[in-house]
Parts: structure tokens; C-alpha cells; sequence
């Protein structure tokens, strides 16, 4: 009777064990997908929630900023916007930034890749030192070339103009935007080039034909860098324009700011608009944007 029971008793255990390693590696799997959404949700509320508050205070009177500091506008209103585009003109600085960075983004990647195409596909000289000299070129802090370039400015009269900020700014994005198609266009092999040119195509036509369209995360990602850039710099800006009619977008925010008085729901307001036309460039271009970045695989 012992061994019939011993007999009938040992595979119920074993399922039962076995049940029980099976359930291990599925709470493991789920323990570890759990974490993983928390620790995204921690680092979403971090990023989301300085916006959040740039927003709320720019919906909020002075007397609710200072004396009821709350996460939810009580009595939201559009104060602080009307007073930024009546009085502040903030319009006329948005405007002006954009001219200056669509043009420093447009002029500078069609130098960039014409310069990117040689040092990648052509073999010359110092074709390794002239890139690195590129490298270098983008790495020199700006405030060292503040003396030589307000000289150069000076002499041929580009001074407190939308031009000579277009031209300072290229000196500082065709530079970066050359060294970053270099490296992706290392990543599009020069078969399909070669075979387009035994086709009766020259190289320029394989570099538009070929080249370009496969290049297109690449480029769209540089080119996001190169507005961002040129939309956020302040300091050349500051220096150069001095005309109230000329002044970009980050020159407007630093004049909301006279001595010790800041006027924090106007400028949280003027953040707002300054961060609108980014935030919709990268949502727009975030699938090339990822592409752009990850860029590293033979394409074909």
C-alpha cells in the first residue's frame, strides 16, 4: 500500500513543482516590465513637468505667481500673452528668428553635404586633416572668436542686420553639419553611385539622384540641429543687433528681464511661444530624427 501511494503521490508534487518554476520566470518577466514602466513614468513626469509648469505660470496674474503658488491656475487667463504681443511685439521676434534660422539651416546644409560628399567620396591631399581642421573649427568656444569676428563684422558693415547674424551663425553650423553627413554618408555604399554613373549620370547628378534621397534621415536630423542652434543662440545676437525691430527670440526674452524686476508670468509666456515652433519641428521629424541618430547600417 505504501509504494501504490508513494507512487500516486510523486507525480502530483512533481507537477506541482513544475507548475511553480513555470510561474517563476513569468513573475520575473512581469516584475521586470513593471519596473520598467515606472522608472519611464519617473523619468516622463521629470521631463514633462518643468513644461507643465512653464505653462501654468504663464496662464496666471503676478498676485497668483506670488501669493497662491498652486500646480492649477485658479483663474487662468491670456494677460500675459496679449501683453507679450501688443506691447512686446514678440511676434516680430519670432519672425525675425525664423528667417535666420531657416536660412542658416537651408544654406548650411547644402554647403555641408557638397563639403561631406568630397571628403567621403573624393582622394585628395590632407583630405583626413581637412576634416579634422572642420572638427576643430566647431569645437573653438565662441567667446574666443567674439574679438575677430566683430572686427570682421565691423569692416564690411554687417552690423545690427539680420545678413551678418545669418553669416556668423554659418561660420559655427556648416562646420558641425559637414563632420555629421561625413559620417553618415560613410554608411551609403558608393555601388549604387558608381552604378548610376555607368549609367550615363555624372557625379553631381549621383550625388542629388542617389545620394540625397538615400540620405534623407540623416539630412532632416542635421538640419534640426542646425535651427535648434541657430534659434537658441543668444550670445552673437546680443552682441550684434542692437535695433528693437531686429531682435530674435532669445534677445526678446532677455529685455523681459529690467534689473531686479522679472516678470515671470510674461516670460514663462514668451517661453511658451519660443518652444512651440521647436517642439512641432521635432514632432513632425521624429521618425527621421531617430533614423538620423541611429544611422549606421549599409543601406541598399
Amino acid at each position: 500500500m505504501e509504494s501504490i501511494e508513494s507512487r500516486t503521490t510523486l507525480p502530483a508534487t512533481f507537477e506541482r513543482g513544475w507548475s511553480r518554476a513555470r510561474r517563476k520566470p513569468k513573475l520575473r518577466k512581469l516584475g521586470s516590465l513593471v519596473g520598467v514602466y515606472v522608472i519611464m513614468l519617473i523619468v516622463a513626469a521629470i521631463v514633462i513637468f518643468p513644461i507643465y509648469w512653464m505653462f501654468t505660470i504663464s496662464l496666471k496674474l503676478p498676485r497668483e505667481i506670488y501669493r497662491l503658488p498652486s500646480l492649477v491656475p485658479q483663474a487662468p487667463t491670456l494677460d500675459n500673452y496679449r501683453e507679450l504681443i501688443e506691447k512686446k511685439h514678440f511676434l516680430v521676434n519670432i519672425r525675425n528668428s525664423l528667417i535666420v534660422a531657416s536660412s542658416v539651416t537651408v544654406v548650411s546644409l547644402l554647403v555641408s553635404s557638397f563639403a561631406a560628399y568630397s571628403i567621403v567620396r573624393f582622394r585628395y591631399r590632407f583630405r583626413g586633416l581637412i576634416g579634422r581642421v572642420i572638427l576643430l573649427t566647431y569645437l573653438t568656444p565662441s567667446s574666443l572668436l567674439f574679438i575677430p569676428l566683430s572686427i570682421i563684422v565691423a569692416r564690411l558693415h554687417l552690423g545690427n542686420s539680420l545678413f551678418g547674424l545669418i553669416v556668423l551663425y554659418l561660420t559655427f553650423s556648416i562646420p558641425l553639419s559637414t563632420w555629421l553627413l561625413s559620417g553618415y554618408f560613410r554608411s551609403v555604399p558608393p555601388d549604387l553611385e558608381e552604378q548610376a554613373m555607368v549609367d550615363g549620370t555624372s557625379q553631381l547628378g549621383a550625388l542629388f539622384r542617389i545620394l540625397l534621397p538615400l540620405s534623407l534621415p540623416g539630412l532632416a536630423a542635421v538640419g534640426i540641429f542646425t535651427f535648434t542652434g541657430a534659434w537658441n543662440e543668444l550670445l552673437f545676437a546680443l552682441i550684434f543687433i542692437t535695433s528693437e525691430d531686429k531682435r530674435t527670440v532669445p534677445i526678446g526674452l532677455q529685455y523681459l528681464i529690467t534689473g531686479d524686476v522679472l516678470l515671470w508670468g510674461p516670460i514663462m509666456a514668451g517661453a511658451v511661444l519660443a518652444a512651440l515652433p521647436v517642439m512641432v519641428l521635432y514632432f513632425l521629424a521624429q521618425r527621421f530624427m531617430v533614423q538620423g541618430v541611429t544611422a549606421g547600417s549599409v543601406k541598399g
